[in-house]
C-alpha cells in the first residue's frame, strides 16, 4: 500500500431512512450501530468523521468521542454528503474514503483492500467485490438487488449491473456458478479527492438512469474504477430484521 497517500474515511449518516427510520442509532450489542461502523474504521483510518444532516446523529457520535460534520439534508447520495463533508474537514487528502454507515462488520483486510487500489496511479475511484461461491445458488446470482460486476486484467470495473453479467452461452444456467468467477458488488467506495470533486458536478446518465447505478455515470464518464476483492460477507441493515440478523451474527462473532 502506498505509504505516502493520505486518508480520511467519512461515514454518511441519515436518520430518516424509509425501511428503518433512526437506523443509525439503533442498538447493536450494547452501542449505537453508527459507533461500532465509527471503531471498526478507526481501527484502520485514522482521520474518520460521520456526515450527517441529524442533530441527534451529531450528539451521539460526539457522546461516543467521535467526529460529526453537519450536512445538507438535501443530498440524492451518499457521494454527495460525503463530498460536503470533506469541504468542511478544513484539511486536504489524497483519498476519500466512503463508509456505509450501516455495515458494522466491515472489516480492517476489507478497509486495506480498497487503499492499495490506489497503487495503481490510474486509478480514480475504488470499491469493493466478492466471488458469488458456488453454494450462494442461482437466486442469489440473479437477484436484481445485488449487482455484478465485471473486470479487466489490472481488475478494474469495466461493467456494473443488476443483470447477470457475463452471460455464458451454451451453457445450462443450473451450471453457471460452477463454470465462470462472478462478482458481487459491495457497495463501498473510495476516491481521489479531485475524482470526488469531478463527480458530484456530472449530470446522471444514460447507463446510470437505466440500471439505477450511480457507478456507471462513472464509467460513462470516463473515470478508472479500482476494485479489490474481498471473501468475507458484509452484514449490512437495511430493516429491523437485519438488525436482529446483526444481533446474532455479533454474538457467534464475540463466543
Amino acid at each position: 500500500m502506498d505509504k505516502t497517500l493520505k486518508f480520511v474515511a467519512l461515514i454518511p449518516a441519515r436518520y430518516a431512512s424509509t425501511r428503518f427510520p433512526g437506523k443509525p442509532l439503533a442498538v447493536l450489542g450494547g452501542k449505537p450501530v453508527i459507533e461500532r461502523v465509527y471503531e471498526q474504521v478507526a481501527s484502520v483510518i485514522p482521520t474518520v468523521a460521520v456526515a450527517t444532516d441529524d442533530e441527534r446523529i451529531a450528539s451521539a457520535v460526539e457522546g461516543f468521542g467521535g467526529r460529526a460534520i453537519m450536512t445538507s439534508p438535501n443530498h440524492k447520495s451518499g457521494t454527495d454528503r460525503c463530498y460536503e463533508a470533506y469541504t468542511k474537514l478544513g484539511e486536504e487528502y489524497d483519498v476519500v474514503i466512503n463508509v456505509q454507515g450501516d455495515e458494522p462488520f466491515i472489516a480492517a483486510s476489507q478497509l486495506s483492500s480498497i487503499m492499495s487500489c490506489f497503487d495503481d496511479p490510474k486509478v480514480d475511484i475504488a470499491t469493493l467485490v466478492k466471488p458469488f461461491a458456488e453454494q450462494d445458488g442461482l437466486a442469489a446470482l440473479e437477484n436484481p438487488n445485488s449487482p455484478k460486476v465485471v473486470l479487466d486484467k489490472e481488475s478494474r470495473a469495466i461493467y456494473f449491473s443488476r443483470s447477470v453479467i457475463p452471460y455464458l452461452r451454451g451453457v445450462e444456467r443450473s451450471e453457471w456458478l460452477s463454470k465462470h468467477t462472478f462478482y458481487k458488488h459491495i457497495g463501498m467506495y473510495a476516491f481521489r479527492s479531485d475524482a470526488l470533486r469531478q463527480i458530484t458536478a456530472l449530470p446522471q446518465s444514460p447507463l446510470e438512469l437505466a440500471e439505477s447505478l450511480e457507478q456507471l455515470r462513472w464509467l460513462e464518464n470516463g473515470y478508472k474504477i479500482g476494485v479489490g476483492i474481498t471473501n468475507i460477507e458484509t452484514v449490512g441493515i437495511d430493516t429491523p430484521e437485519d438488525l436482529e440478523r446483526a444481533e446474532r451474527f455479533l454474538i457467534e462473532k464475540n463466543k
